[in-house]
Parts: structure tokens; sequence; C-alpha cells
């Protein structure tokens, strides 16, 4: 307690710092995969992906990712173990905020798609295994999230392939692709509606005075998911046929209605993704300034301030702004070559699947959802379109992220515990 109350500043102050450096390796790793598939798909520009990503992000955490976060991430290790020294989560949370943004800066530099879950996991592994002993991790929550590795993208994979079949049968293989692709353009379009208003109004909105029951979210989500498809609509109908002596089906013409289509995922994913994991960087940041705020108490979760949300969304965007372009590259055009319309069969699917994930309380990366989703509707194509290098060197970074933030996170709080103890 004496020494919560004499660092107290200190502590919130290097919280703040690292909850910064956690939020743009999310910003520079995490959101750079989301926006691979539309940049890499040439469907939007580098800043029309920060602008989405800005606003979507944003969103997402303050309204589906909800107002508590839970401060020891996926009860992992029971709280109530460090009611004596409080100081110990201290020293724990500022280790895990440094160890995880170290290695995504690591990892990013690298340009590999990492998990930002897994390296936040990794760290509190690592945190409690050195603080507390290994008996007090709760392996049995560790090896569902490591099941998830497996799990996330196979699921992604399989809808990915689904979709990007269906978008092929039903439409590239059309007497007329244009007409078709415009035929089915508002089905598309409503499924993204409806997938993204479901994630938020299943996962909750109590914190902003809407408690709805399933049925209810379920008719809202059919509302909103009819009114973008609307928007999407007015949007389409100004894409005109253009004839190109190259370009002899109209394929060109078709990328472009799924060009407009690819905006609405792309929104879908930053928001999936913002509900999804921004909690990552601002969850161990809230627990630090709820123990230094109460002397010492340490409870189950945390309140979030809403300065600490704006904290991790600017953390978010220099990260993507300064750093993101080579997971970007990876993401967007390593694993395999990627259209406007196998773009969006890709992203749709990774939304959908955090959405499922979400309402199953199975934690996830985004990460491993839309690397998995990529493959699917590479693999749709046959296995000559993907690059297998570029997939294991994925593989191999996924393997070593929670091994990495476990070490780095020992490493630093024995720092912090001889600097402060």
């Amino acid at each position: 307690m004496q020494i919560i109350v004499q660092h107290g500043d200190i502590f919130i102050i290097l919280a703040c710092l690292f909850g910064f450096f956690m939020a743009w390796g999310v910003g520079a790793n995490d959101v750079a995969n989301a926006m691979g598939t539309s940049v890499g798909s040439k469907a939007i520009t580098i800043k029309q992906a920060i602008l989405i990503a800005v606003v979507f992000e944003f969103l997402g955490a303050w309204l589906a990712g909800g107002e508590v976060t839970n401060t020891i991430r996926k009860g992992i290790i029971d709280p109530s173990l460090l009611q004596d020294d409080p100081q110990l989560l201290v020293y724990g949370m500022l280790a895990a905020l440094l160890a995880a943004g170290t290695w995504l800066l690591i990892a990013s530099m690298k340009g590999w798609p990492v998990s930002t879950t897994h390296s936040i996991v990794g760290a509190i592994v690592g945190f409690a295994v050195a603080g507390l002993g290994a008996s007090t991790v709760d392996w049995g929550a560790v090896g569902t999230i490591a099941a998830s590795w497996v799990v996330s993208p196979l699921l992604a994979g399989t809808i990915g392939f689904v979709l990007f079949k269906s978008v092929h049968l039903l439409i590239f293989e059309d007497a007329n692709p244009f007409t078709a692709a415009k035929r089915y353009f508002p089905g598309y379009v409503f499924l993204v509606g409806f997938i993204v208003s479901m994630v938020t109004l299943t996962k909750g909105l109590s914190h902003v005075g809407l408690d709805l029951t399933f049925g209810q979210s379920l008719l809202l989500s059919i509302l909103l998911g009819l009114v973008i498809t609307v928007i999407g609509m007015a949007m389409q109908r100004r894409i005109k046929f253009e004839h190109n002596e190259n370009d002899h089906f109209g394929y060109a013409n078709v990328e472009r209605v799924f060009g407009v289509l690819m905006i609405f995922t792309a929104c879908a994913m930053a928001f999936a993704h913002g509900s999804n994991d921004v909690a990552n960087a601002v969850g161990p940041l809230a627990a630090v300034i709820s123990v230094v705020q109460t002397g010492g108490e340490i409870g189950s979760s945390a309140l979030v301030p809403w300065w600490v949300l704006v904290l991790g969304g600017g953390g978010i965007v220099v990260g993507l702004v300064t750093y993101g372009h080579k997971v970007i590259a990876t993401v967007g055009t390593g694993i395999t070559e990627l259209t406007p319309s196998r773009g969006f069969a890709a992203t749709l699917a990774a939304a959908t699947t955090v959405v499922l994930a979400s309402g199953t309380g199975l934690p996830i990366s985004t990460t491993h959802t839309l690397v998995g989703a990529i493959l699917g509707v590479g693999l749709a194509r046959g296995m000559a379109a993907i690059n297998l290098r570029v997939i294991g060197t994925i593989a191999a970074s996924w393997l070593i992220t929670l091994p990495a933030g476990a070490g780095l996170a020992i490493l630093f709080f024995f720092m912090f515990k001889g600097m402060f103890g």
C-alpha cells in the first residue's frame, strides 16, 4: 500500500505512456491487417483506410466494447490472489503493456501480422508466473485461447471460401457479370449491415442506456441492415458500365461494384476490431489507474475513464499512420493476390467470425481470423494462388507470440520490482 501511495503519480504516468505504446502497436499491427484486404485489393487508398479506422475503431470500442474492461484479461489469474500485494498487480500490468508493445513493435518492423490479444495474454501469463507462481495461472483459460489459433482461422477460412464461391457462381459465371453484380449487390450489403448491427446489439449497449433482448436486437439489426442497403444502392447507381477492349467479359466493371462493397466491409472490420481488441491496450492501463486511485484495492473489473479510451484511440491512429504500411503489405498482397471481390469475401468472413466469437464468448484473434479468411478465398482459386512461404512465416510468428510476450513481461516485471520495491 505504502509503495502505491508513495509512487502513485509515477505509476499512472508510466501506465499512460506504456498504454499509448501498446495502442500504437495495435494500430501498427492489428488495425493494419484489418485494413489490409481493402488497401491490398485497391478498393480504398491508405488515406481512406486511416479515416475509416479512426471513426469505426473508436465507435466499436465505445459502443460494442462496453464500459467495463476486465483488468485481468480473459480470467487468466484470480485477482483475489493479489489483495495482499496490490503493487504486484501494478508492476505486472506495467510489465505486460511494455512487453506486449515491444513485441508488437518487433513484429510490425518485420511485417508480421501477429495477435495483440495473444501478445497481452502471453505477457500476463509471464507476469503471473514470475510474481505469483505457475500454479496461480488458469491454464485451462490459456488452453482455450491457444485452441482459438486453430478454430478462428478454420471458421473464417470456411466462410471466406463459401462467400467467394457464391460470388463466383452468382456473378462471374453469369452471362452478364456486371448486371448480375448489380442484382446481388443489395443482398451482400444487407449482410454486412446486419452482421455489424448484431455484434453491436448482442454484446450490449446498457452503458449507453439501451438494454435489448435477443429478439429486439434481431429486429433492430434487420432494420439497420435495410437502411445500410439503401445507402449502398444509392452509391451503386453511380457506377456506369465502362467499355474496355481488353476486358471482354466486363470483369473490371464487376470489381468496381465490389469496390463500393469493400468500403462497407472495411467499416465493418474496423468496427468489429474496435469492439474486440481495443481493450488489450486500455484494460491493463485501467487496472493500474483503478488500483492507484483506490489506494490499493483490487476489483475483478475496472471502469475505464473516457480519457483512457481517447488515449487508446489516439495511439491506435498514430500506429496505423506511422507504421501500418508494412503489415498492410503482408496481408494485402503477400498471401494471395486480392481483387475487390476476393477482398470483400475475406473481410466479410473475418467480421462474421469475430461476431460469432463475441456472441459465444470465445477469445479469438482478429489477426488469425483475417489471415484464415484470406487463405480460404485463396484456396477457392486453388493451391497455386497461395504464397506458402509467407504463410509459413506468419504461422511461425503466431507460435512465438505467447512465449515472446511472457519472456519480455518477466524481464520487465523484475525490473519494475527492483526499481520501486
